[in-house]
């Protein structure tokens, strides 16, 4: 009894091991001589990038045999030009196992004919596919054909960009304003447009490619100086959804009174204050934009992050990264309470004054913040103040034991005013000015906009403004005797008549 419950076990032994090394794929020891055959799904392909992706060929093979071995079947996929003799082939598949079908999109071959084979736009071209299959510990070699033809196309740019009077960057072809690609060939961007004309680029820095207006309103597209060069026009100042499908030539402006960021309030919070939560300032410029100035002391400077409403810890932008430095920009918004990274001000890092640019973006949030030095003295310049317009000639404030205050005490006239940095002599320099064009003093202290038109990392803060632009001055109505006080950290100003 005992030999043949020995003799059970060894052969149940055994064929565990032969399953173990048998591919599940390959159970039935004897295929027979089943014939490889490679086939494809259409004969004739035209590829259109509207339906870039949709599936546009597959080809399909049957096993092919491995001579009643149970070994496994290992599967080559070459494309080549018809004729060619398969001479520099694409290689689809190389040595697959249990695979028996390739699939491409039609933006996926589309890449193919023109990278590989050097298709061109409309271009017809005959392909051939080969299937070679091998066994292993076998030398012989399966093969199978199949030929098919494919039309290809020339995609349409990724990338646009609104330029023109009509726009933010104006019509610098470096300040250009990017476009948000929805899918292929349809952009959209949503934004303040003021009356003027316009047109779109397809490449940051070059008027050429363009996108104008043709004969009949539609988008037209532009590559050479002799084409015509009609821009749209915008009648009215407004906030504009703008969207362009560049496959239909559609162009659509839809005004719409939601451009607002999702927060109108937000708070710095974090050990250098105790963590209590400071109001942040809303830019005046751009609504998603906040910013903050502070002296950091020495030993106050750790960890904070932003909050959005006073006293609650949840809805609160925070780094993307454990610890992260001050300069990394990365964002996230939590809405509960996890994850709470934040970021932090090493010790050694204190002891001086930062600004803070907080941009709320949706998916496009950004925490800029860079260490600031005060200017060592900031003029007055103006046909109210002493020294007219002549910004060599500025009229100096007063400093004070405070490095970031000014003060002066004087007459003005009746007239415009406003603050140099720097009395830079293009008037491109940094300037302090008025939250509002033509603005009257409250005589009170009131927050100011600064901006630095030299400065490219400044003006980067900036995505839908040209800075270089803005030149808004207080007025003054009455002349006589005013005092003025100037804090260039927390960017606040009072002038008060005496």
């Amino acid at each position: 009894m005992k030999k043949y419950i020995s003799h059970l076990v060894f052969a149940l032994l055994g064929c565990a091991a032969l399953s173990a090394c048998v591919d599940d794929d390959y159970m039935e020891l004897d295929k027979g001589q089943n014939e490889l055959v490679l086939t494809a799904s259409k004969t004739e392909v035209v590829l259109n990038e509207q339906a870039h992706a949709d599936d546009a060929l597959e080809l399909s093979w049957t096993t092919g045999t491995n001579y009643g071995t149970g070994n496994k079947i290992s599967y080559t996929l070459e494309l080549t030009k018809t004729g060619s003799d398969f001479a520099d082939s694409y290689v689809a598949v190389e040595n697959a196992v249990q695979e028996y079908s390739w699939k491409k999109s039609v933006e996926e071959l589309n890449d193919i004919l023109r990278n590989h084979f050097g298709a061109t736009a409309g271009e017809n071209i005959s392909l051939e596919a080969r299937l070679t299959a091998t066994v292993t510990e076998r030398d012989e070699k399966q093969v199978s054909t199949t030929a098919f033809s494919v039309t290809a196309y020339k995609p349409l740019t990724s990338t646009l960009y609104l330029i023109g009077s009509a726009t933010p960057g104006g019509w610098s072809a470096d300040d250009a304003t990017e476009m948000t690609r929805k899918d292929n060939g349809i952009f959209t961007w949503t934004g303040r447009l003021v009356a003027g004309e316009f047109k779109f680029i397809t490449t940051l820095g070059s008027f050429l490619p363009s996108y104008n207006k043709g004969t009949d309103g539609l988008l037209v597209l532009r590559s050479s100086d002799d084409q015509p060069d009609e821009p749209f026009v915008v009648e009215e100042d407004h906030n504009y959804i703008v969207e362009a499908n560049l496959f239909t030539g559609v162009l659509t402006l839809t005004q719409t009174e939601t451009l607002a960021p999702a927060y109108d309030q937000l708070y710095f919070v974090g050990n250098a204050t105790d963590w209590g939560f400071v109001k942040m300032k809303q830019d005046v410029l751009d609504p998603y934009l906040f910013r903050f100035g502070k002296f950091f002391e020495v030993g106050k400077g750790g960890e904070f992050k932003f909050g959005t409403s006073d006293g609650s810890w949840e809805n609160m932008y925070k780094a993307k990264n454990a610890d992260a430095a001050y300069t990394d920009t990365e964002v996230v918004f939590v809405k509960g309470f996890d994850p709470d990274n934040k970021w932090v001000l090493k010790d050694g890092e204190c002891g001086k004054a930062y600004k803070i640019c907080m941009d709320i973006r949706s998916g496009k949030e950004r925490m800029m913040m860079s260490e600031f030095t005060p200017y060592e003295m900031i003029y007055m310049v103006g046909d109210a103040t002493p020294a007219g317009w002549t910004i060599g000639d500025a009229t100096p404030m007063q400093t004070t034991d405070n490095p970031y205050v000014f003060t002066w005490k004087g007459t003005l006239n009746a007239g415009e005013l406003k603050f140099t940095c720097d009395k830079q002599e293009d008037w491109n320099g940094a300037w302090f000015m008025p939250a509002v064009a033509d603005k009257q003093p409250a005589g009170e202290t009131e927050p100011m906009l600064f901006l630095d038109k030299s400065d490219e990392a400044f003006k980067a803060q900036y995505l839908d403004v040209m800075v270089g632009g803005i030149d808004q001055k207080w007025k003054i109505t009455t002349a006589g005797s005013y005092l003025i006080t100037l804090n260039q950290l927390e960017e606040t100003i009072s002038i008060v008549k005496q």
